[in-house]
C-alpha cells in the first residue's frame, strides 16, 4: 500500500470519528469500530521508541550469567529517547524519512539485513563506550549508514572504518593512521573519537540533526549554509537545498535507519542472523610479534588475530612503539603468555636484512624495498641522520609477508597523478588498477627489535594481560 493511499484511509478514519460526534449524523457499531481501528494505524515517523524487547528476541543469548546484565544493556539501547524528533507539521521531514524508510525496507533491503546482522558484533561494545563518553547511546546506530558496521569500509573519499573517519580527523582526535596501523579501523577507538568529534558538533551547533549533518560533511559548509540561509534548523536546509543531496539524505537516513534497528521485526526483518558480540582477551607486548607467532600462541589462526585487531595493517605488531596492546581470543591470555616467553626472539619477529652498499642511502634501501623511508629508520630504531657506512645490515620488511594495502595502492595512484600533472612521465595505459572497497559493502620512546640473538625474555618482560 503506498503512502498516499495510507494518508487517504487514515484521513476517512478520522473524518468519520469526527462525524460520529455530530449530532444527526448515525452510524452502525460495525462502522464505527472499523473507523477506530483505522485511526488507530496511524503512526508518526516521531513516535516512541518501541516496546523493551523480551528475553527470546534479545540479538544475541548470552550464557545465563551475563543474561541480567546483557538484558539490560539491549533495553538501553534498544528503548533509549529518540536523537531527534520531527513536528506533525513538518510533512517534508517526515516524507524524508519515509523514503529512507522505504528505501531501507525495499530497494536495498538484503544490504540493508547484513548491516543489521554485522551490527550483532559490534552493537553492544560501542554502546559501552557512548556510555562512558556520556553521549546519546542512539548514536550507536550512525555506523549503519557510514559504514554498514564494517571496520574495513574504505571509500572512495579514503575515508575508513566504521564511523568513516579521514586521516586528517582521526588524527586530529586522536587516532593513530600510519604504515603499521590504521585506528580508524578500531571499533572501540574510533568510537571513542567519534564520540569526541560528534560531541564537539554538538557543542558548536546544539542540535543533533546539524550535528550529524557536519558530520557527513563537514562543518564548514554546515555553517556557511546556516549563515546563507540565515537560519538554525536542519530541516530548513533540507527544504531550501542549501546542502548537498547526500548531507540531505543523511540525517533521514540515521532516523530510518535507528528506527529498523530498534524494532527490526515491525519493519519485516524477522528473520536476521546476528553476528556474535565482539569479545577478547587483551595482552601487552613489548616487542613486535608476528601475526602468525601470535595466532600460535593463541591457539587460534592469523584470521582471528586480524579480526580482533583490524587496525594493523603489516605482517606484525608495530615495531616502533615501546609497548602494543594486543586482542586474542577470550580464555587465551594465560596460554598465550606461557607460550611466547618460550619462543627465542628471532623467531618472534619477521624481517631481511639488506647489506648496504657504497653511495646508497636510506631512500636507496626504501625504494628497493617498496615502502617509505621512514619504515626503514622504524624497523633499525633509527632517526635518519646516522652516518651510513658500506657494510651496514638494515632490516627491511620480509619477503612474501608484506603486501600492499589498498590505501597503499590509493597512495601510489595519487603520486602518479601529481607526477603526471607536473609534467614529469606521460601516463599510458593503466598505470595502477584499483578498485576501492566502497562503503556498506558497495553502496563508515622506541625499542629496537629482537636481533636474531636467539635470547630469551622472561613471561614479565614481554607481555602483561588483562580482561575485557
Amino acid at each position: 500500500m503506498n503512502a498516499m493511499a495510507c494518508f487517504l484511509k487514515s484521513g476517512i478514519a478520522l473524518i468519520a470519528l469526527a462525524l460520529y460526534m455530530v449530532p444527526g449524523v448515525a452510524f452502525s457499531d460495525s462502522a464505527l469500530n472499523r473507523a477506530k481501528a483505522r485511526a488507530s494505524e496511524i503512526e508518526p515517523v516521531y513516535e516512541e521508541p518501541p516496546k523493551p524487547l523480551a528475553v527470546d528476541n534479545l540479538l544475541t543469548k548470552p550464557p545465563l550469567s551475563e543474561l541480567d546484565e546483557n538484558v539490560s544493556a539491549w533495553n538501553d539501547i534498544m528503548t533509549g529517547p529518540s536523537l531527534i524528533t520531527i513536528s506533525p507539521a513538518d510533512k517534508r521531514a517526515q516524507l524524508a524519512v519515509r523514503e529512507s524508510l522505504r528505501m531501507f525496507t525495499k530497494t536495498i533491503r538484503q544490504r540493508f539485513s547484513m548491516w543489521l546482522e554485522r551490527s550483532g558484533r559490534y552493537i553492544e561494545i560501542m554502546h559501552e563506550v557512548l556510555k562512558e563518553q556520556k553521549m546519546p547511546t542512539e548514536l550507536v546506530f550512525l555506523p549503519i549508514v557510514e559504514s554498514g558496521f564494517n571496520p574495513n569500509a574504505y571509500s572512495t573519499a579514503r575515508a575508513v572504518g566504521p564511523w568513516q573517519f579521514i586521516t586528517e580527523t582521526g588524527k586530529r582526535y586522536g587516532l593513530a593512521v600510519d604504515w603499521w596501523r590504521d585506528e580508524r579501523k578500531d571499533p572501540v577507538k574510533s568510537t571513542i573519537a567519534a564520540s569526541k568529534y560528534l560531541k564537539d558538533l554538538y557543542k558548536m551547533f546544539g542540535s543533533w540533526s546539524l550535528a550529524l549533518a557536519a558530520y557527513n560533511t563537514g562543518e564548514g559548509r554546515i555553517a556557511r549554509a546556516l549563515k546563507r540561509s540565515n537560519s538554525t534548523d536542519f530541516w530548513k536546509l533540507h527544504s531550501a537545498g542549501r546542502i548537498a543531496q547526500e548531507t540531505r539524505a543523511y540525517v533521514p537516513h540515521f532516523i530510518a535507519a535507528a528506527m529498523i534497528a530498534k524494532d527490526p521485526e515491525k519493519y519485516g526483518f524477522d528473520d536476521l542472523d546476528y553476528h556474535e558480540p565482539f569479545k577478547f582477551d587483551e595482552v601487552t607486548l613489548h616487542q613486535p610479534v608476528d601475526l602468525e607467532v601470535a595466532a600460535k600462541c593463541a591457539d587460534t589462526t592469523v584470521a582471528v588475530i586480524k579480526d580482533l585487531n583490524p587496525e594493523l595493517r603489516r605482517w606484525s605488531t608495530p615495531p616502533h612503539v615501546k609497548e602494543y596492546t594486543l586482542r586474542i581470543p577470550p580464555g587465551k591470555a594465560d596460554s598465550f603468555i606461557g607460550k611466547l616467553s618460550k619462543m627465542p626472539d628471532s623467531r618472534i619477529f619477521s624481517y631481511d636484512r639488506y647489506t648496504l652498499k657504497k653511495g646508497e642511502s636510506f631512500r636507496t634501501v626504501a625504494v628497493r624495498a617498496k615502502v617509505p623511508v621512514r619504515v626503514v629508520l622504524e624497523l633499525n630504531s633509527l632517526a635518519g641522520i646516522e652516518r651510513l657506512r658500506p657494510g651496514t645490515l638494515l632490516r627491511v620488511p620480509p619477503r612474501g609477508k608484506y603486501f600492499a594495502d589498498i590505501d597503499d595502492r590509493m597512495t601510489a595512484l595519487e603520486a602518479a597523478k601529481e607526477k603526471l600533472h607536473d609534467g614529469r612521465f606521460a601516463l599510458t595505459g593503466n598505470l595502477v588498477k584499483i578498485k576501492a572497497v566502497e562503503n556498506n559493502d558497495k553502496k563508515m620512546g622506541k625499542k629496537r627489535p629482537g636481533d636474531g640473538s636467539g635470547s630469551k625474555t622472561g613471561a614479565n618482560e614481554k607481555v602483561k594481560r588483562s580482561y575485557r
